[in-house]
This record gives C-alpha cells, sequence and structure tokens, in this order.
C-alpha cells in the first residue's frame, strides 16, 4: 500500500513532517490501571504547566491552526482535534478510558503535544494520501451509518475516495475506527521540522514502544516530507 501527501500540502507549510508508523499483530485490550495511569499523569502534567487561553499558543497547535487557515479551513469553527482536547483538560475535565490503544495514544498526544492519529487498516482497502479532495470523494462520521459528501478543495486525509479524517486534522471518520478488536494499526504524526523539542521524533519512538512492549506488536517507521512525498509499506 502506498502513503503519499501532495506538494500542494508543502505549499501551505514547507516544515510539515508526517510521522507514519505501521503496527502490526497488535494485542489491544481493555484499559488496565497503568494504562489509565499514564494518562492520568498527562493529563494533570499539561493541566499544571498550562492554562486554557494559552491553547492556542501551544508549541504545534498554532502551526496546525496555521496550516489550516492557509489551506482555507477556519481554525475557530473547525478546530485541530487535539485542541478541543486539550481545552477539556485544561478545563478540568478528564477523558473517557475507552480501550488501552486509544488511551496510551490520547497520553502521548497530551505528553508531547502532537496531533496523533490511529486508524484500523482492517477498513482501508485502497491509497492512502494526504490531498485536497475531489468531486465524488465521501466521508462517514463518526458514529453514523450513512456516508456524506465531501465538498471539491477540502485538505483531507483519504482512501480513494473515502475520506478518513475530514478538514486535514479536525475529525475522524468511523471508518478506521480503533477497537478493542484492531490488530493492524495506521498510526499518523503531524509535526514540523523547527520544532526545537524533537516532539516528532520524541512521540515516535513513544509509539514504537508501545506498540512492542505493551501491545505484543511489530511496527515500522517512516518520516514523509518535502523531500520525501510518498513511502509504500
Amino acid at each position: 500500500m502506498r502513503y503519499s501527501v501532495d506538494t500542494s500540502v508543502f505549499e501551505l507549510n514547507s516544515n510539515i513532517k508526517f510521522g507514519i508508523l505501521i503496527g502490526k499483530n497488535i494485542k489491544n485490550s481493555e484499559t488496565m490501571l497503568d494504562d489509565e495511569g499514564r494518562l492520568r499523569k498527562a493529563e494533570k502534567r499539561m493541566g499544571e504547566n498550562y492554562r486554557v487561553d494559552q491553547v492556542r499558543e501551544l508549541p504545534n497547535v498554532y502551526l496546525y491552526r496555521e496550516v489550516m487557515t492557509n489551506a482555507g479551513i477556519n481554525p475557530n469553527k473547525f478546530p485541530p482535534s487535539v485542541e478541543a482536547m486539550y481545552k477539556r483538560i485544561l478545563k478540568g475535565g478528564a477523558l473517557p478510558v475507552i480501550n488501552a490503544l486509544v488511551d496510551l495514544c490520547n497520553a502521548v498526544s497530551i505528553e508531547q503535544i502532537i496531533s496523533l492519529g490511529a486508524h484500523d487498516l482492517n477498513d482501508i482497502h485502497e491509497d492512502l494520501e494526504i490531498r485536497f479532495s475531489k468531486e465524488g470523494d465521501i466521508f462517514l462520521p463518526f458514529g453514523a451509518t450513512e456516508y456524506e459528501n465531501v465538498d471539491k478543495g477540502e485538505l483531507v486525509f483519504t482512501s480513494g475516495n473515502i475520506v478518513q479524517t475530514r478538514k486535514w486534522i479536525w475529525r475522524q471518520s468511523e471508518l478506521g475506527k480503533t477497537t478493542i478488536d484492531s490488530k493492524d494499526i495506521f498510526f499518523q504524526l503531524v509535526g514540523f521540522d523547527n520544532d526545537s523539542k524533537a516532539a516528532l521524533n520524541k512521540a515516535m519512538e513513544d509509539i514504537e514502544n508501545i506498540v512492542i512492549d505493551r501491545f505484543q506488536g511489530t511496527c515500522d517507521k517512516y518520516i514523509v516530507d518535502i523531500n520525501n512525498t510518498c513511502i509504500e509499506f
């Protein structure tokens, strides 16, 4: 299978870097005490270090919003999913426990302040691409059973004409939802070349370790950027 990023995406910000991991034969489970403990610790640390009015200026979040604006997406109306998650935490809320893999991915996203999506490869049958949407692209909203049309010219993450994430990193589809039965996972992380804290590299290492040590799976890692716009896996 092929994953690619259209060259027009790098015109929005030439420093965008996509960290891709392919986790195979993962043995997911219900959330254990240690899994939830890591999530709660990440939430607590974020609450100690930031205020809710600082979320839009957090490392990476500011750049996500800038890319969305450049792509014609209003980030106030359609905020990056991590922005909404961080605001919930900083308003005193706790993320719900879903399953071990989802909860640990959320923990890493909070720890490194980075966008991190996990997609079940069982639901993905065509090549993956970050591009602007075309006529005929469709999307199955989370929890829905009927597809909706996607307007032409929207920045999306897609498999063929089936959109996996709308408005870049705003909302994931019902297709590819990570469940307790998920075994093969496509992880997509979004960082930037000028990230002085190397959040992307650290988050990729964390996910690799989780896949191997916590879930007894295997993991392959790739970087996609302006100099390497596609991979085969």
